[in-house]
Order: structure tokens, then sequence, then C-alpha cells
């Protein structure tokens, strides 16, 4: 089990996660972040800051934004598991579910 980031987060990446997250398991790709599964360690502090609740446990992810927990994994098919989100810094690649996205208006 893990946390996924979904829809909400597209095109804000407000990144108050990243701050919050123990183990630097949140990567920054170009539209979203992504929750590395294998890294995650499921303290769920993340879930709380993140000011447009786009974060959810991975049973508990809306049925419309199931695909997010795909997207997530596959996310690091290529990248494997580097052991740390701050060290890569800006993956200028999405998940093409996310890349596929229209883009996302948000308040400010």
């Amino acid at each position: 089990m893990t946390y996924v980031i979904a829809q909400p987060c597209v095109d804000l990446k407000d990144k108050a996660c990243i701050e919050e997250c123990p183990v630097d398991c949140i990567y920054e790709g170009k539209r979203s972040l992504y929750i590395h599964p294998d890294e995650c360690v499921d303290c769920g502090a993340c879930e709380p800051v993140c000011p447009v609740e786009a974060i959810f446990y991975e049973d508990d992810t809306p049925e419309e934004w199931q695909d997010f927990y795909k997207a997530n994994v596959e996310f690091f098919d290529e990248l494997g598991s580097p052991g740390g989100a701050s060290k890569l810094g800006l993956i200028d690649r999405d998940h093409p579910v996310i890349a596929a996205l229209p883009p996302q208006e948000h308040d400010e």
C-alpha cells in the first residue's frame, strides 16, 4: 500500500507535501508530483498539508482518479528507485495519463 497523488495536483504542484515528507519520496514531474511506491513509508504526513486534497491512501482514492495509482507507480518504471527526490530535482516528463490531460485551472 502507498499514497497516491491524483488530478487536483496537476498543473498546481504546491510542494507543501515535499517539505513535509520525512523520506524524500515525492518526485516532481513536469505537470504533477508523484509518490514513489517503494520509497514511501506510509506515514501520511503529506496528506493533511495538501491544499487541494490531491493525496489519498491507495484504497481511498476516489473512483474517478483510480488511474492515478497506476500513473504514480509507472512513472518510476524508467527511474527505478533513486533513493530520494531532492537529488533529482525536476523530472522533465509526466506519465502519459497526466501528460494527456487538458491544462488544469486553479484558483490562486
